[in-house]
């Protein structure tokens, strides 16, 4: 097998990225910047293509990126991710490990305030426990992705309309055309910490574009996941909007895009 990284990127020299990344493997790198061209190179033996879009959103960086995608496992990633030596076998190992799997999970060491998982042993997942993953986590068996016709929302994510999400999205949308997700315990690399390109604060907007997510996550358990998420974070999110105001904005977003 042969695995190819898909790298969304913003404004980078993309001729030092793969470098700055410790890349090992094959690599498609999309890069969102002021012009369009085209660019290829040799890393560590292994070919790096660099595309530059003048486009912005993640959510279409990353479709970009699998549509010229040849690789017969993708891993997704983003610019601030830098690998551990050895990182391509354990990939390819795992997914010889469970050829019942065609999406795999894997773990990226990130600082203590982004942690929304870690995951100990080998499990599967469901709708119920997807939404903690980060596109960076995800490798997949491409033609099974195509076979599902699955991509990326343009309504999420940096770049788009709504924040964060797109990641949620597109593992339920997987999960939802029969893709076999699971989760192993086997570290790939370490996000660099550097400032969010979408994360602004515990704003208004930020709890209605949260209710406008879980409106297409759970549709009509929207609300009630949006009670639960409010009663569970309120200690560090409802600091500066109290917790009636917040689950009165993601309600505001649920209601704004019912009938879509």
């Amino acid at each position: 097998m042969r695995l190819q990284v898909l790298v969304s990127a913003v404004n980078q020299e993309v001729a030092t990225l793969a470098e700055r990344m410790h890349l090992e493997s094959d690599a498609l790198i999309i890069n969102q910047t002021d012009h369009f061209g085209y660019e290829e190179y040799t890393h560590n033996g292994r070919r790096v293509q660099c595309f530059s879009f003048r486009e912005k959103g993640v959510g279409l960086s990353r479709n970009n990126a699998l549509l010229r995608a040849e690789g017969d496992i993708v891993l997704f990633s983003d610019e601030d991710i830098q690998y551990d030596k050895g990182y391509e076998a354990r990939i390819l190992d795992a997914f010889a490990a469970h050829p019942e799997a065609d999406f795999l999970l894997f773990n990226v060491r990130v600082g203590e305030s982004r942690a929304t998982y870690y995951t100990k042993a080998y499990h599967r997942v469901h709708i119920w426990n997807a939404g903690r993953y980060p596109t960076y986590s995800f490798a997949v068996r491409r033609e099974k992705l195509h076979a599902a016709h699955v991509t990326f929302s343009l309504l999420f994510g940096g770049g788009a309309k709504y924040s964060n999400g797109e990641d949620s999205l597109f593992l339920k949308d997987c999960l939802r055309y029969g893709l076999s997700v699971y989760a192993v315990p086997v570290e790939i690399g370490a996000e660099q910490e550097r400032e969010s390109t979408w994360f602004r604060g515990y704003t208004d907007k930020f709890f209605i574009d949260r209710g406008v997510l879980y409106h297409f996550l759970y549709g009509r358990l929207a609300y009630l996941m949006a009670v639960r998420f409010i009663m569970a974070h309120a200690n560090v999110m409802c600091v500066e909007i109290p917790k009636k105001n917040a689950l009165a904005l993601m309600r505001k977003g649920i209601r704004s895009v019912r009938g879509l």
